[in-house]
């Protein structure tokens, strides 16, 4: 009995703590990579010019004789390093939003109880002696000789202990939170205080680079010092029962490369099954914190960026050619579906409206961005004009591009996205007409979501109950084939 009541204590705090960090910031960690992969370039600009990376990892240029498109500068990675690999951004970033959910949880609870229990005194430096002390036993792991024991740290491991657990880890949440489109629009100020989207872009993946380090020198200092009674520590609180307490820890390992090599081949076999089975526990936190956020950009006319990303391939159908060739005078814009007065718009039409003007913050899913004037209609005028049935509650934006053949190009917003101030048609950019390659002659902006969220090459509005009879039933292209989430405010 007395064996069996010192077992029960294995499972404290701190061990399970431990495991869950590590498992979800393990997946953290691979589906980072695989949204990395998607644009691997870092930049300390908004504009992302070519050439002012400040780190890549790619040997792609781009070519001066063609179109080159963001999506040419996705370099695969291994399904060994990212989550689940293979240029699968939509899974990345469902693994990704799904691991943070809890990994926050898990360090809130954390922290709690840290301080609940007055543990917080074995990691946060309470005098200023610690750093000539850090430096000595620094010093002593450059020999590589090991230091005395600390109590339970020595002082560099307490000063490393305390920079990731009340530095780094909230220095990639707030930064975390800037790459989101919602919190930027609603606090452009936020976004400014790390230097612009880009930067905290950067500093985010800086912070990856910490936590690695953290983790391959902490992990190795278990084993080398003294790992059974290191792991009685980690798993039981204290020293005992070591044998056991490298059982269960070796057994915990196991069981995160378990998970790991599933969750990846799921993600490669069965993305659907992805997609759905996260989704239920990502898009009600995503919707219920970023969906009701409306934009309040107003960037000044200096931060419009002299070079704006490409994305997208113009539409080749003869149709289309056809209407660029005459500068888009017989072009029409088809609005209907569940409305009173379903409305047929030329492009002089939506220039006899109101303007509305902007200068906002584009965020690109594959996590490339760029400042643009936009001046295009307002949505709410345009609903104003066709009046929406009382059972309307999608509005599904159809673009004349083509992606495979026969399946136009299509997104869905709700009602309340499109009464946005900022959610407009847009017909010029930068005082100029919109070019093709931007999504002539008009294209949605929604500032608050993500880019591909903004058709271009826009060709009809339908007013829908439900948009789950459209395509597969995600609510758009994307989210029908290459699995993104129907939330794009982060």
């Amino acid at each position: 009995m007395r064996f069996f009541a010192q077992a029960f204590g294995f499972f404290n705090w701190v061990g399970i703590s431990h495991f869950i960090n590590l498992l979800f910031i393990s997946l953290l960690i691979r589906s980072g990579l695989e949204i990395l992969s998607a644009h691997p370039k870092l930049y300390w600009n908004d504009d992302c010019r070519v050439g002012s990376e400040w780190l890549k990892f790619t040997r792609k240029v781009m070519p001066a004789d063609r179109l080159w498109t963001a999506a040419d500068e996705q370099e695969p990675f291994s399904s060994w390093l990212a989550l689940p690999g293979h240029m699968n951004l939509g899974m990345g970033r469902h693994w990704h939003f799904f691991s943070i959910i809890f990994w926050v949880l898990n360090g809130v609870g954390y922290v709690f109880l840290l301080f609940a229990i007055g543990g917080w005194r074995r990691l946060i430096p309470t005098s200023w002696s610690i750093v000539p002390a850090a430096l000595q036993t620094a010093w002593i792991y450059a020999h590589f000789h090991l230091p005395p024991a600390g109590n339970p740290y020595n002082p560099v491991q307490q000063l490393a202990y305390a920079g990731i657990v009340f530095v780094v880890a909230p220095l990639m949440i707030v930064t975390g939170a800037a790459m989101s489109p919602a919190v930027a629009a609603r606090f452009p100020g936020y976004i400014r205080m790390m230097g612009g989207r880009q930067s905290a872009r950067s500093i985010h993946f800086l912070g990856l680079v910490a936590i690695c380090l953290f983790t391959v020198v902490h992990v190795t200092l278990v084993a080398v010092e003294d790992f059974p009674a290191n792991m009685s520590y980690i798993i039981h609180g204290r020293h005992a029962l070591e044998g056991l307490s490298v059982a269960i820890g070796m057994g915990g390992l196991v069981v995160v490369v378990i998970l790991h090599v599933w969750a990846t081949q799921v993600s490669l076999r069965d993305p659907r099954f992805v997609q759905r089975i996260l989704g239920v526990a990502i898009e009600p936190v995503r919707r219920g914190l970023l969906h009701h956020v409306r934009s309040r950009q107003a960037y000044p006319r200096s931060a419009i960026s002299a070079y704006f990303i490409i994305n997208g391939r113009p539409p080749d159908s003869a149709v289309y050619q056809q209407m660029a060739e005459a500068n888009f005078e017989n072009w029409r814009l088809e609005v209907g579906g569940l409305v009173e007065n379903p409305l047929e718009l030329t492009l002089a039409d939506l220039r006899a409206m109101p303007a509305h003007t902007q200068i906002t913050l584009h965020h690109c899913i594959q996590g490339w961005s760029g400042v643009a004037q936009w001046k295009g209609v307002a949505m709410t005028d345009i609903l104003a004009r066709c009046l929406p049935l009382a059972n309307a509650r999608y509005l599904v934006f159809r673009s004349w591009q083509e992606p495979e053949p026969g399946m136009a190009y299509y997104e869905v917003i709700d009602l309340e996205l499109a009464s946005h101030d900022q959610t407009i048609l847009a017909y010029e950019m930068n005082d100029a007409p919109l070019q093709i390659a931007h999504g002539a002659p008009c294209r949605l902006r929604v500032e608050t979501q993500l880019g591909f969220k903004m058709v271009k090459w826009v060709r009809s509005i339908e007013l829908v109950e439900d948009y789950r009879m459209l395509g597969e039933g995600q609510g758009g292209y994307r989210e029908d084939v290459q699995y993104y989430g129907p939330e794009a405010g982060i």
